[in-house]
């Protein structure tokens, strides 16, 4: 069995979990990270996607994160994400109204930097659409 440790999910509205678990596999900005117990400090941005925990019962959860940043500790693991939710909680059409946004912030943009973050975001978003479909 592997060690627990503590890992707290917090979105701005509430404190969605909070609990000692073996494993969380977050969407790190340069890629899905494994966070296990006496894990290397790291500070990294959070990438819209699709947080999956194992817990100390063996129970796997699975939540949609829009963003943030986690903060990991030899000891445990925050995660502040922009928004959250279950992924038995999604809401398919606010996840369309998001896509259908980032389509017009690309089409709208300015700059090519605007354009281009916009474009990733939007790719980000269809990714995490199809992923959920699939589950």
């Amino acid at each position: 069995m592997a060690e627990a440790f503590k890992f707290e999910l917090v979105s701005p509205e509430r404190l969605l979990v909070s609990e000692q678990v073996e494993s969380v596999v977050i969407p790190g900005a340069e890629g899905e990270m494994t966070v296990m117990a006496q894990h290397a400090p790291v500070m990294t941005t959070i990438k819209p996607g699709v947080v999956t925990l194992k817990t100390v019962g063996g129970k796997e959860e699975r939540y949609v994160v829009f963003g943030g940043f986690a903060d990991i500790l030899p000891s445990g693991c925050t995660l502040l994400a922009e928004s959250a939710v279950a992924v038995g909680d999604i809401d398919r059409a606010d996840l369309a109204r998001r896509i259908q946004e980032a389509r017009e912030d690309a089409a709208d943009a300015k700059d090519d930097e605007t354009r281009s973050k916009a474009e990733q975001f939007l790719s980000q978003l269809t990714t995490l659409e199809a992923a959920l479909l699939s589950a």
